[in-house]
């Protein structure tokens, strides 16, 4: 009987069974892949902003003070950072196919015991688990990388994908205002879950990564004596594995990776502090540094989550033309520049919609490019690994955006020069932290 990692693959009668590593991707599987990653980060991203949006809610039902409100959400966001650390390992040890799944049952637990939370302890301990869901986006850049390999625009068709985030977000929006006057918060929340659920059991339809099939494959072969097969079979799947190479933390600290990995670490802390500004806080900014009133300020967020998604799709696309890594350093550069024009511009609705606009368009659409482009930096062996590590630095770099500016703001620094000194200063930085990030000639040739 063969071992699990040899098994050979379901062949039509008649014909001889294909290796796991050797099944072909066609059409309809890169389709089927897009679509439940798609959905499932929309799910992700559902929940994440349903939480946000009703914390005001919750913190009213359990009479919260405002203090302590921003005290829960700092303790759960501590809470995913620290669940967000052990993705890597998964994506690396259990596959890509299975990887989802196990985040996406961690994000249905996640949501729908949130209706059961009794109090502070309870919320951030399920809230916690929303790590999981919020770390699909780590299982969207490598599945997606190694299902995309031979598709000519790979960089539009992911962007498409991770247009997730602003669809959820609107969709969070929409279902939050329909649904909270009937059911309340609780079973707001359970709804989010089910959600999650379907993506689940749609994710175990899906076939496994073929990349990752080879790594298992080429693993068993050293194990067992056959050096030379294991080194045949790594060329022909572009793997490090013949070198002896394990993965693991480590491995992405050796020398060949290590500036590579503590500059995309920079990075994504860098630009999770300008997140935290602009789009977490960016109705406080344009209220308070602007004068916008709070409703425009609401329909401003609403129309900046559209363009939010032309921007994926825009450096989704201009990535296969000019190199998805410069195109993450020129998004991040110019959008930190016209979000400091903004703050310094003058107050006024036809100045102010468009900047904001603008703003978002640079700073998250950047990320279609910069997720792929990690996928394809990393080695397929520590390619979980690899991204996760830069990946859990957001939650941190949006910690500190809230902490920076309230110090700033403490010391009577005015909203204006504090949200530049945050967020424009440090999406400005996240583009110089990618100048030191490794060249990916495929990447850069796509």
């Amino acid at each position: 009987m063969s071992s699990p990692s040899t098994t050979t693959a379901t062949a039509p009668q008649g014909s001889e069974p294909v290796e796991p590593w050797n099944v072909p991707i066609t059409k309809a599987t890169i389709t089927k892949v897009s679509v439940v990653c798609f959905i499932a980060w929309v799910a992700s991203v559902y929940d994440y902003t349903l939480f946000g949006t009703l914390l005001p809610v919750i913190a009213e039902d359990f009479g919260w003070s405002t203090a302590e409100l921003a005290a829960v959400n700092t303790y759960a966001t501590i809470g995913v950072f620290l669940v967000s650390l052990c993705i890597g390992a998964i994506l690396d040890r259990l596959g890509r196919k299975r990887a989802l799944i196990v985040l996406m049952i961690g994000g249905a637990v996640a949501s729908g015991l949130t209706g059961l939370a009794m109090g502070v302890a309870s919320l951030v301990i399920i809230r916690s688990f929303s790590g999981f869901s919020m770390s699909e986006e780590v299982v969207n850049a490598v599945y997606l990388n190694e299902i995309y390999r031979k598709v000519k625009n790979r960089g539009l068709m992911y962007a498409l994908v991770q247009g997730g985030w602003p669809v959820g977000a609107l969709v969070s929006a929409g279902l939050s205002a329909l649904l909270l006057p009937v059911i309340g918060w609780r079973w707001s929340f359970v709804v989010a879950g089910v959600l999650s659920l379907v993506v689940v059991v749609m994710a175990t339809r899906l076939p496994e990564s073929p990349t990752f099939a080879a790594i298992k494959e080429v693993r068993r072969r050293r194990e067992a004596g056959d050096l030379e097969g294991a080194q045949a079979l790594a060329a022909e799947h572009d793997l490090e594995e013949a070198a002896g190479h394990r993965g693991g933390l480590r491995e992405v600290f050796r020398p060949g990776l290590r500036r590579h990995t503590i500059a995309l670490a920079l990075a994504w802390f860098a630009n999770w502090v300008g997140i935290q500004i602009f789009s977490v806080l960016g109705t406080t900014v344009l209220v308070q540094a602007k004068g916008i009133s709070f409703d425009n300020a609401l329909l401003v967020l609403v129309l900046a989550n559209g363009v939010g998604f032309v921007g994926y799709v825009f450096h989704g696309w201009i990535g296969d033309k000019i190199g998805r890594r410069l195109t993450v350093i020129l998004g991040w550069g110019i959008g930190g520049v016209i979000s400091l024009l903004m703050l310094v511009g003058p107050s006024e609705v036809w100045f102010i919609y468009p900047m904001y606009a603008l703003t978002l368009f640079f700073l998250t659409g950047p990320y279609a490019a910069l997720l792929y482009y990690m996928g394809e930096s990393f080695p397929a062996h520590v390619r979980g690994m690899g991204t996760n590590v830069a990946h859990v630095m957001a939650p941190v770099g949006g910690i500190t955006g809230s902490a920076l500016l309230a110090v700033l703001l403490s010391a009577g620094v005015t909203v204006g020069v504090a949200a530049a000194l945050t967020g424009s200063l440090f999406m400005v930085l996240s583009g110089v932290a990618m100048i030191f990030t490794r060249r990916v000639p495929d990447a850069e040739e796509a």
